[in-house]
């Protein structure tokens, strides 16, 4: 029996963010380059999104490149930056197909012209479609993210659009690159390492975490309906009592 006969799907997580980690050591596992490894993590993406829209789920963010991964090789980050417009440009009729929304956050500008080119029209191209939100994370620090969401905060404050009275989560939330789209309610990890790595620091405070020991090209739909599966028996209290849920 598949874990997605045993979801309860009146319990559905509302957001799922993943850290996509592990494609250069299951390529160097086979001996390839680690290159390899990101073409075949583009498998395990399209996975995770069709087993969301499978499911009814109505936001997935995926981690897909880190402020810190520009200080990778540079033959690696120009792959990663090609793989992306080849990749937004094959799925785009499987996007429309299935209702997905396209979104992304962190610092576009830092993309290369012609990413930032093709990723502003896939966005634009969905961006009335209702179903499943897809958020890609590119050039995305969480750090940044707060800074920046302080900075602008403070101008507000400064040119006295809003008091410091004025100031809280609600307002905070709502200046960070995320603004308008649910916390996550699980937070998903491959590769088997146990850290958050600048991801969604701020949106995660009340998160439940799953670390798996798998790389990211081995995830698959049955992965991501089982954490669903685990996430619906763990219990979240919010800081009460199991007896006042």
């Amino acid at each position: 029996m598949s874990f997605k006969d045993k979801i309860d799907k009146n319990r559905l997580p509302q957001h799922i963010a993943i850290i996509m980690d592990g494609n250069g050591r299951w390529a160097k596992e086979k001996g390839e380059l680690r290159v390899f490894g990101h073409k075949n993590g583009v498998t395990a993406v399209r996975e995770a999104l069709e087993a969301s829209v499978e499911i009814g789920l109505n936001y997935l963010t995926l981690y897909a490149f880190s402020t810190e991964n520009w200080n990778r090789p540079q033959f690696e980050v120009d792959a990663l930056m090609e793989l992306l417009v080849n990749s937004l440009n094959q799925e785009l009729p499987t996007f429309q197909e299935n209702n997905i929304r396209v979104n992304s956050i962190g610092r576009m500008s830092d993309l290369p012209a012609h990413c930032q080119v093709t990723l502003q029209s896939t966005i634009e191209q969905t961006k009335n479609n209702t179903g499943c939100t897809l958020t890609l994370a590119l050039s995305y620090g969480s750090r940044q993210e707060i800074l920046d969401a302080t900075k602008t905060i403070a101008e507000k404050v400064k040119k006295g659009e809003i008091s410091l009275d004025d100031i809280n989560e609600e307002i905070f939330s709502n200046n960070l690159y995320t603004h308008g789209i649910p916390d996550p309610d699980l937070l998903i990890r491959t590769s088997g390492e146990e850290r958050i790595s600048n991801y969604m620091l701020w949106q995660i405070a009340y998160s439940e975490l799953f670390f798996l020991p798998i790389m990211w090209p081995e995830f698959s739909r049955e992965t991501l309906f089982e954490c669903i599966y685990l996430y619906q028996n763990r219990e979240r209290r919010f800081g009460k009592t199991s007896e006042q849920l």
